[in-house]
């Protein structure tokens, strides 16, 4: 599978961005400080299961231009997304992939934008906005910054792990600190405060259909943070052995994981094209075409691999 980067004209600033494979539309969204070619290996297991993948960079990261001061926001890069899939002409929605910040980002795309939204799958994303403090829980915008830094070493570490994930993360990084530092510090602060649990609610409500994944060894997202997700949109979780870049590390498990999920939201949108009706009216308002998905598809339910 051949992974092409390209570049786009979103909201009149250049954009980044990779493609690969055809069929279902799958967006990519990356993590704080990373953009699209950490992706790629992702990108890669989840095109070839049929989907055409779009991993953009976001702006202020990998080339793409920042947002101006008066859209930076979550609710603004969720306006970028939604701009850059008019600019690439992707007319039917979309399975949103997203990762640490850009699950923040993916949750205000799928509730201020629901028609481009057919499913969510978030994996270790922010807005949770719980963390312990000893035998307390507190908002997670109250850890101190010292307190994430003292836990980032942890998530590259074992060895092994370190030695595939950090070549991988350095081909963004880097050049993002050296372009773009103050945007790295404004989108950290920025996913810091993120609290996304009114939005998953709404979201819940409506009938969207929710993944969350979160790995054990994750000391960036707390365990809380991933729970009272979970609560917000009313979905049980999935549980898997690895830290916060785990599918950085493991792409190929991260390909198994979400396989379900692909494979779901196919059959739904191959259902949905048999009833050209439903185009106009949104997935999302025919529930019992993803009943039916789900019914046809489902192999016991979700898995915890911890």
């Amino acid at each position: 599978m051949i992974v092409v980067d390209k570049r786009t004209w979103v909201q009149g600033r250049p954009a980044g961005y990779s493609v690969a494979g055809e069929g279902m539309p799958v967006v990519v969204l990356h993590g704080w400080a990373l953009a699209q070619h950490t992706y790629r290996d992702v990108i890669e297991r989840i095109a070839i299961q049929g989907c055409r993948v779009i991993a953009p960079s976001m702006p202020g990261f990998g080339g793409t231009g920042e947002l101006p001061s008066g859209s930076f926001s979550i609710g603004g890069y969720a306006q970028w997304v939604a701009d850059l899939l008019d600019a690439l002409e992707i007319n039917e929605p979309a399975v949103i992939v997203g990762h640490s910040f850009g699950g923040g980002v993916a949750i205000r795309v799928a509730h201020d934008h629901p028609e481009r939204v057919r499913s969510l799958v978030l994996v270790n994303s922010v807005g949770g906005s719980s963390w312990k403090q000893g035998n307390k829980l507190r908002s997670i915008a109250e850890r101190p910054l010292w307190d994430w830094g003292l836990h980032f070493p942890s998530d590259v570490w074992p060895i092994r792990q370190a030695s595939r994930v950090l070549p991988v993360i350095a081909e963004d990084l880097l050049p993002n600190l050296l372009r773009h530092p103050r945007a790295i510090i404004k989108v950290a602060n920025l996913a810091r405060r993120a609290d996304l649990r009114g939005e998953l609610e709404t979201l819940r409500d409506r009938g969207m259909s929710i993944s969350i994944i979160w790995g054990t060894r994750d000391g960036i997202i707390p365990r809380e943070s991933f729970e009272a997700l979970c609560v917000a949109s009313g979905v049980e979780g999935t549980v898997v052995d690895g830290s916060h870049s785990w599918l950085l590390a493991d792409p190929e498990h991260f390909g198994e994981v979400i396989t379900n999920d692909v494979r779901v939201a196919k059959a739904a949108r191959e259902l949905e094209l048999q009833l050209p009706h439903t185009r106009q009216r949104g997935l999302r308002r025919v529930p019992s075409l993803r009943k039916r998905a789900v019914a046809a598809q489902q192999s016991g339910g979700r898995r915890a691999d911890g």
